[in-house]
């Protein structure tokens, strides 16, 4: 009889530390998951996949994350609490990075897809030139964030890697900027022999300057030439830069006709965000890769939806309105052109124009119907538009 009680003692209490083990993990994740929907709403442009688990009686911080800061939100609440605790959480870059931390495209659009492999979604592109941060590698791939922050996998035939200082060396070489919507880079100063194809915004070393053309290098070290009526040294571009609403139509009407790509974002081929952010980055802007991130940006107008009040170079949003059991959805982005004819231009299909208005032969009905709201960005000081003129 005594050793039965023993026994029973024993079991109820192993029943009871694991019970409270369990609740205080419990309360944990549950702590966790509010730091994430406060800090890291958005798993595009951050990454903080971390959990709490128990392993021998042992709370274990386990995962991933490029945010420190928001990690230490969390350890910081289990050491108040007297809660010990092992943390293996990886912070990004991570190791295996090592010193190259840092990558620049290195073909005219490099394709950067959501998982790392070439049969995974295309989420995004980097054209020629574009800096990049390196998060950490596999199968080939590389995680990185881009000057946009969207974070995403880009194979490593596409991009150079760099050290601090080899990267630093690079950003502060005088560049030349692309100003035509395509061309190529010629291994010859008489442009017979291609070297690479480029696109619309693409950004190289300039070496040398000549009456007919420029000397570059590529981020590998390739030398080619680019016809001098088709680009400007970049610190000249910049200054003599002028945003405005004639610039965009301008740009925006150039690329009617483009093919629509889920993804794109270079002049070969583009989705619908990544038309409207390509129009706005040779007016001297970054702004957020998605529609659905777009729309947190800048001012809003036309909150009751009449297409009153626009102005020429506004974005227009479309999706699904909000219900009483679902969130607004935000799907599709175009360029008010404020011609009085209620015309807009986006890429659906390929880059085109439509109306707003029923009796106009460009109406798009399907479309019109899905109209959210729209937001102003020229003029407008917000910390989700980059203002590059501001940063030179």
């Amino acid at each position: 009889m005594k050793y039965y009680l023993i026994s029973s003692f024993l079991l109820l209490f192993i029943l009871f530390s694991c019970n409270s083990a369990n609740n205080t993990v419990k309360k944990y994740n549950d702590f966790n998951d509010s730091i994430k929907s406060n800090y890291v709403p958005d798993e595009r442009v951050a990454i903080y996949s971390v959990s709490i688990e128990l392993e021998n009686n042992t709370v274990v911080i386990k995962g991933e994350t490029n945010k420190p800061k928001v990690l230490e939100t969390l350890l910081n609440k289990l050491k108040s609490d007297n809660t010990a605790f092992k943390n293996e959480v990886d912070l990004l870059p991570n190791e295996k990075v090592g010193d190259l931390k840092y990558a620049v495209a290195n073909n005219s659009a490099v394709n950067i897809r959501a998982n790392p492999s070439h049969a995974s979604e295309l989420v995004t592109q980097a054209i020629l030139g574009t800096k990049l941060r390196v998060l950490k590698e596999g199968n080939s791939f590389y995680l990185v964030q881009t000057p946009d922050n969207y974070i995403a996998w880009v194979d490593r035939g596409g991009v150079v890697l760099m050290d601090e200082n080899e990267f630093l060396k690079w950003e502060s070489s005088e560049k030349l900027i692309y100003t035509n919507i395509s061309g190529n880079i010629y291994q010859d100063t008489k442009f017979k022999i291609i070297l690479s194809d480029i696109v619309l915004a693409a950004q190289l070393k300039l070496l040398e300057e000549h009456k007919s053309f420029y000397k570059v290098e590529f981020p590998d070290n390739r030398i080619g030439y680019i016809k001098k009526s088709e680009a400007k040294v970049y610190h000249n571009w910049i200054e003599e830069l002028n945003p405005s609403k004639e610039l965009i139509e301008s740009y925006a009407r150039d690329l009617l006709g483009s093919p629509y790509l889920w993804g794109g974002t270079s002049t070969k081929a583009l989705d619908c965000s990544g038309f409207v952010k390509t129009i706005y980055l040779m007016n001297g802007f970054i702004i957020p890769r998605d529609a659905s991130q777009q729309i947190f940006a800048g001012l809003k107008v036309d909150e009751n939806l009449k297409v009153k009040g626009l102005e020429k170079g506004d974005l227009m949003f479309f999706g699904s309105k909000a219900t009483a059991t679902k969130k607004q959805r935000v799907t599709h982005v175009g360029i008010w052109l404020g011609n009085g004819k209620q015309e807009y231009i986006h890429s659906s299909k390929r880059v085109r124009l439509n109306s707003m208005n029923p009796i106009s032969k460009l109406y798009d009905e399907e479309v019109a119907n899905l109209y959210l709201g729209s937001r102003r960005y020229l003029g407008i000081k917000d910390s989700l538009i980059i203002n590059l003129k501001e940063k030179s």
